[in-house]
């Protein structure tokens, strides 16, 4: 059943109103104290996430050879364990490539899509590069891609999303 946002609270209050004190730290506050614990939450974006590689340096430098992206850390973490961590240049979000995870191994990661402003000249890049682009560039009513593989088999996506289409 599907209420709408006057109704989920007023459904609240009447739920919240109806619970032992014991089991309602909240009694006599009012519901837009705890509101947002139920309701929302405070995420703003991905920092990072982890890729599994086999050998950190061959993917270090693909990521930053190949790719062009900016190594932000590589460092030791302990014994046998390094933190390698890189990011397209500009971006927010940055790519850890770990070998300590058992439940991931190197290469199992399908998936991760890649935007760039200019599919054309960085498919040209890449191939210049040694990366192996199998098909060519594929059309969707979305945008332009191409996948391709690291140098461990996990798949990545380069896509030029479309324009929007202007209302009117």
């Amino acid at each position: 059943m599907h209420y709408g946002r006057a109704k989920c609270i007023s459904r609240l209050r009447h739920d919240v109103s109806r619970m032992p004190e014991a089991a309602n730290p909240r009694i006599g506050l009012p519901v837009r104290d705890f509101l947002p614990i139920v309701v929302g939450m405070s995420i703003r974006q991905v920092q990072l996430f982890s890729l599994p590689v086999s050998d950190q340096d061959r993917a270090r430098d693909f990521y930053t050879g190949a790719l062009g992206f900016e190594l932000v850390a590589d460092t030791a973490m302990g014994p046998d364990q390094r933190w390698v961590q890189v990011r397209a240049p500009g971006a927010a979000t940055s790519i850890t490539l770990v070998t300590w995870f058992p439940t991931m191994p190197a290469g199992a990661v399908k998936g991760t899509v890649l935007e760039t402003d200019d599919l054309d000249g960085d498919v040209t890049a890449l191939r210049s590069r040694g990366v192996i682009i199998d098909a060519g560039i594929q059309e969707a009513p979305w945008g332009r891609f191409v996948t391709f593989d690291d140098p461990d088999g996990n798949g990545l996506v380069l896509q030029a999303t479309a324009a929007a289409p202007s209302g009117g």
